[in-house]
């Protein structure tokens, strides 16, 4: 690892579930000593020349869940689970200011700045949007009018779009392969919306999974619905 003259290098701090980038932030020798030993990252504070436990405060922390260096070893990437939001200003993310063309922002001179979306990956831009259009008339949603259905209509579309996926994969090309798996995963989300379960639970339970073999995954869950019986 390099550090600085300084003896710092930049963190950025990730969810480790949907890979939003949440903060960015200094550490130091010590400041990574403190986040390995008690599994809660910590920075040091340029302004307070101090080391700092993220969320002392606040109680928005950051628990460690892995850390990665990069090619130059000067700059540090960690993998979190978020606590509450990250930035002091109450936002899940620092980031979510984006440039405005109204504010006087260009391609080549982004000088206005507003309030914008946060940087989510795809599933959760869906998720937002999908939550949107539930507040839409039905006239003018097909999620809208799909939620209104309820559970059994919900239903019988993820089996179909799920048999139309399973045909293309046996004998359809790629590009059918894509768009009816595209289309399971927003029968999913409608599926999931309608019963308030957010995205990041599914994306938590397939972390859970992660590293457990798939034979006895299934074991164990063949053992509980029998113990439910």
């Amino acid at each position: 690892m390099r550090f600085d003259s300084a003896g710092l290098v930049p963190a950025v701090a990730q969810d480790a579930l949907t890979g939003e980038v949440r903060m960015v932030a200094f550490m130091n020798a010590d400041a990574l000593c403190a986040t390995f030993a008690t599994g809660e990252v910590h920075f040091y504070s340029r302004s307070r020349s101090a080391l700092w436990k993220k969320g002392e405060s606040s109680g928005n922390t950051l628990a460690l869940r892995s850390v990665h260096l990069d090619c130059d070893g000067d700059a540090v990437l960690v993998l979190v689970e978020p606590r509450g939001p990250t930035c002091h200003t109450g936002a899940a993310s620092c980031f979510f200011r984006t440039p405005s063309v109204e504010a006087g922002a260009t391609k080549n001179n982004a000088r206005g700045w507003v309030d914008g979306s946060r940087p989510f990956a795809m599933a959760e831009r869906l998720e937002l949007a999908l939550e949107a259009r539930r507040a839409r008339s039905a006239d003018g949603s097909y999620t809208r009018r799909l939620l209104d259905a309820g559970a059994d209509a919900i239903g019988a579309k993820i089996r179909e779009e799920a048999d139309e996926l399973a045909r293309a994969i046996a004998s359809e090309d790629d590009g059918r392969v894509v768009g009816e798996a595209a289309d399971v995963v927003y029968h999913v989300f409608v599926g999931l919306l309608s019963r308030s379960v957010p995205w990041r639970a599914v994306l938590g339970e397939l972390a859970r999974r992660f590293g457990v073999g798939g034979l006895v995954e299934r074991a164990a869950r063949a053992r509980s619905a029998h113990r439910d019986e």
